[in-house]
Formats: C-alpha cells, sequence, structure tokens
C-alpha cells in the first residue's frame, strides 16, 4: 500500500529524479565552508525553540531505516518482483542495523546526556534521512540487482567489503563509546557534588555541556575519529554494492561532504576551548593530513 502514491514506494521516474537530485547535496553543504553556525551538539545555542536533543536525534535519524524498510517491502509487489536476492537484503540489514545503533540505542538507551537542536538541524537531518532511503531503498527493492546470480558472481568482493563494513561500524561504536564516559566521568563527580553543594544552594553544571579532549583509540591522532570510521563502514558498504550500486557511492560522498567541513569546524572549537597546544597536532579527522 503506497503512503504516498509513485513516492512512498515511488516509481521508477521518481526514484531517478530523487537520485539526481541527491548527487548534489554537496552543494547545499558547502554553506559550513563559510560559517561557524552549527546549533548542534557541542556548538548548540540557548533557544526556546530547541529541540530536546535525545528525542530531536532518535526522531531525525529513525525515518531513514523505517522508510528504507517500508520500500523493501512493498515496492517489489507493485512490481511484481518475487523474492529479493540475498544481497539486497544483506544492505539493507547493514543500513539498519547501523541506524538502530544511531538512532535508537545510542540517544535514547547509551548516551548519558545530549545537547539540545535547533529545529533547523532537525529538518535538515530529516530531508537527508528521507532522500538518502528512497535513492537507497529503490535501488535495493527492485531497481537495481533482482537476481542472486548478480550477487554470487561477486561475493567475494561483498565479502571483502561486509569486513570493512564491520570493523568501521565497530570502530564508529568504540568512539563514540569513549565520548560518552567523558559525560560519565562528568556525571559521576557531578553527583558528588549535588551533595556537597546541597547544603549551600550553589548550581552545579550540566553535563550536558561538558566536554573534555578524548584520548583512547585513534583519538590519539584526530579530534573526530568517530566520524572517519563511519566513513570507513560506508565505504565498505559501498564496496558491497559494487562500482555501479550509484545510491551507496552518493551516500558515502554526501556524508563525507557534510561531515568534513564540520569536523574541521569541531577542531576550531577545541582550539579555542583548550589552546592549541593541548590537542598535540591532533588533525580534524583524518591522521596526518586533515
Amino acid at each position: 500500500m503506497a503512503i504516498v502514491q509513485d513516492w512512498l514506494p515511488p516509481s521508477r521516474e521518481n526514484w531517478e529524479l530523487i537520485c539526481q537530485i541527491w548527487q548534489y547535496f554537496p552543494i547545499i553543504t558547502a554553506i559550513q565552508w563559510v560559517t561557524d553556525y552549527y546549533p548542534q551538539g557541542k556548538t548548540s545555542n540557548e533557544s526556546v525553540f530547541n529541540i530536546n536533543g535525545k528525542i530531536g536525534w532518535a526522531s531525525m535519524e529513525s525515518v531513514g531505516f523505517i522508510i528504507l524498510l517500508y520500500i523493501m517491502y512493498t515496492l517489489p509487489q507493485e512490481l511484481g518482483i518475487g523474492d529479493l536476492p540475498w544481497g539486497n537484503w544483506t544492505m539493507a540489514g547493514c543500513f539498519v542495523a547501523h541506524y538502530i545503533y544511531r538512532a535508537i540505542l545510542s540517544p535514547l538507551f547509551l548516551n548519558p546526556s545530549m545537547s539540545p537542536m535547533s529545529p533547523l538541524v532537525w529538518l535538515m537531518a530529516f530531508a537527508f534521512q528521507t532522500f538518502n532511503a528512497i535513492s537507497i531503498g529503490g535501488y535495493l527493492a527492485g531497481y537495481g540487482p533482482t537476481t542472486q546470480h548478480e550477487w554470487t558472481v561477486r561475493s567475494g568482493w561483498v565479502f571483502f567489503g561486509l569486513v570493512i563494513w564491520s570493523w568501521g561500524l565497530m570502530g564508529n561504536m568504540f568512539h563514540d563509546d569513549d565520548l560518552r564516559e567523558i559525560r560519565r566521568t562528568a556525571d559521576r563527580k557531578q553527583r558528588k557534588q549535588r551533595k556537597e553543594v546541597a547544603a549551600q544552594g550553589k548550581a552545579v553544571e550540566s553535563v550536558d555541556k561538558i566536554y573534555m579532549i578524548p584520548k583512547n583509540g585513534l583519538f590519539q591522532y584526530v579530534l573526530h575519529a568517530h566520524y572517519l570510521c563511519e566513513w570507513i563502514e560506508w565505504a565498505g558498504w559501498w564496496m558491497v554494492g559494487g562500482w555501479n550500486c550509484v545510491p551507496a557511492r552518493i551516500f558515502l560522498v554526501n556524508e563525507v561532504t557534510t561531515m568534513l567541513p564540520r569536523a574541521l569546524q569541531g577542531k576550531r572549537w577545541y582550539e579555542k576551548k583548550f589552546g592549541k597546544e593541548r590537542l598535540e597536532n591532533r588533525k580534524a579527522v583524518i591522521p596526518g593530513l586533515i
């Protein structure tokens, strides 16, 4: 059953249009190179319009895998396709696994706290997820490979890509948890402070805005190791799909072009807050380069 006729799930023509538009997303991200304004996370600002960080993150990130799964289950029926090949479901499974971690487990269960975000950030991320899910979902649900043979002949590359994807995901999770530990440590200290200052009536700083320089794993070399690992993850995923998997390529390029300027902005933020000397020559996101 279509939610929006010819869009969810998309007709072939509308899917091709979405893919065509989606590959120009880097043009939109160019604005991030000329301004440090990004009202979310450590660079968020006070506003009555802000959205709760946990709720905002979970809702804007969840829409992608929900749309993808919907298209995977409905489009084949409209196209008269039988069972989709194992490779299609493998790629879909990787995508869903990543976003269950990023959209559900991380914000709602693992992160001790999250800074508020602007509705503008939420809207842009929601649009990103929607376009991306339709692009990928259309490809995997019927407009890309539809036979087992197409996957079997390149199963070696699929396996190699899955290994890279897995390492990228584990690296992303490891470095995310290192950032969480900063908040956990701050939260433990805060609980002790509450007991000490309760009688004095003084306020205790919220852990939402407590930051330190992460130092474990690849954080020894870059300040945004979790970004780098996510790029590695989606590069492996593109390898699973193959060179001709255009939606996977577009996704990786769009991720890099929107996250790279944010990483450089984050490096400037760290320099301003802690001083260049305390960063010990760490790069923003790629060891020894950027």
